[in-house]
């Protein structure tokens, strides 16, 4: 009797059952390299956070592991939970708040700044539990998310050319002007930058993680670059910070301000860098919106709410994502691939560390100078549609806060409605939004 039997296909591996890489159009390749890149863009951050909460007094070397630590639980959940490219760390704001601002300004010592952090992660648990974070993004207008790209792009670039020395703020009037561009930093920076313009015009694969490995090659003989002694360390003990969170004096309501300016900006941050990594990674819908978007809001808000016992407030999807989804990156086994390069870092700290900003500035530039792209699909011939996405980049620029960028853009669109009289188009949702995002700008005035 003839063999009848029909070849069926071989049954797919692991990694792509759990990530449904051929769905999304990716490949293991494609996806490891994206993370390494995003791994690369965001290394910075290992030097810049433990340095911000230093400056509170925080144990600067128990903060580097547990800022690691932080960088590998959250894309380790963001991998597996939410299957999203996004790498999950502490962010610049959060830290700046704990280790400066409370501590320098209000006299608040860190270990109450992590218990505000701590109840603002809480809070953000349970307004996802209950599916009111997904309500509020669903309310924010169509032409406020085709503008939160363009806006985020500008802090990105902003902050590259920032990075790489090409632009500073200037001390008297803290307006940004002009750096040295023959300065070694900046001329370090400028060779990655062209390095990576040259190998993206010409379609070669890990552009921008090719021009941060030769920018910070370069950096070697012109002193940006420093050689560490030993490459290979022990991780320093966590100890001096785990645990050390006062959520019981927290809960002063004289620190209710501070509690409020912490949430506001971390909820609209990640709202917005969400949802223009997923656009820049194709994993929008028609409409602007993300599917399941409560899984990577769910990641955040518990990585927000554990951060703070390892001494690491605000943890987030970082902007620095975008370096990951600009390299093809689609799916968890991109945050996977950058976690575990984060956690390598527990015994190659040294080799992070030597990555110095100048070198990741060109990547941060080129993202954010193309996220401008998004503009294209705002419509701004309508007036009352285009000049609030325009005054939501300028409050980004202004306040250098792309959090505090999209809720000024959402109550001018609130107001710029209003008073052209077109009130139907302004969302039930939005109304009730405006109430805290009003008492939002009144405590950064005060604060």
């Amino acid at each position: 009797m003839a063999n009848t039997t029909v070849n069926s296909p071989a049954p797919a591996n692991w990694l792509e059952r759990r990530f449904a890489l051929y769905t999304r159009g990716s490949s293991v390749r494609t996806e490891c390299l994206a993370g390494i890149t995003g791994f690369l863009a965001a290394a910075y951050l290992l030097v810049v956070i433990p340095s911000l909460l230093a400056s509170g007094g925080m144990d600067k070397s128990a903060a580097t592991t547990g800022t690691i630590v932080v960088f590998v639980i959250g894309s380790l959940l963001m991998a597996f939970y939410a299957n999203l490219p996004f790498i999950v760390g502490p962010g610049i704001g959060g830290s700046v708040l704990v280790g400066v601002t409370l501590s320098d300004s209000a006299g608040i010592g860190w270990q109450i700044g992590l218990g505000i952090a701590c109840w603002s992660g809480i809070l953000f648990f349970l307004l996802t539990k209950f599916g009111l974070r997904e309500v509020v993004t669903r309310s924010v207008p169509q032409s406020i998310k085709l503008g939160l790209t363009a806006s985020i792009g500008l802090f990105v670039a902003v902050l590259g050319f920032r990075n790489a020395g090409l632009v500073l703020a200037n001390v008297k009037t803290n307006a940004l002007m002009l750096g040295d561009f023959l300065s070694p930093g900046a001329l370090v920076a400028l060779s990655g930058l062209f390095l990576a313009i040259a190998l993206q015009a010409r379609r070669v694969p890990g552009a921008i993680l090719w021009a941060i490995l030769f920018a910070t090659l370069v950096g070697v003989p012109a002193g940006v670059t420093q050689l560490p002694a030993s490459f290979i360390d022990l991780p320093h003990p966590i100890t001096p910070v785990l645990g050390e969170i006062d959520l019981t004096g927290a809960l002063n309501i004289a620190f209710l301000p501070f509690l409020f300016v912490f949430f506001a900006s971390e909820f609209f941050s990640t709202m917005g860098t969400t949802l223009a990594v997923g656009g820049e990674a194709g994993l929008l819908d028609d409409e602007g919106n993300m599917p399941h978007i409560n899984r990577p809001f769910m990641v955040d808000s518990i990585a927000a709410a554990l951060g703070p016992w390892v001494g690491i407030p605000a943890a987030t999807a970082l902007i620095e994502s975008s370096a990951a989804a600009e390299a093809g990156g689609k799916t968890g086994l991109t945050a996977l691939a950058a976690a575990t390069m984060f956690l390598l870092m527990l015994l190659f700290t040294p080799v992070a560390l030597m990555i110095p900003k100048e070198a990741t500035a060109p990547a941060l530039i080129l993202i954010g100078l193309n996220m401008f792209s998004g503009l294209r699909k705002v419509e701004l011939g309508n007036f009352t549609d285009g000049l609030p996405v325009l005054m939501m980049v300028m409050i980004t620029l202004i306040a250098n806060s792309f959090g505090t960028g999209i809720a000024g853009g959402l109550l001018f669109y609130i107001a710029i409605k209003a008073v052209a009289g077109k009130w139907r188009d302004i969302p039930v949702g939005l109304w009730i939004l405006a109430i805290p995002l009003i008492y939002y700008f009144a405590t950064l005035v005060r604060h």
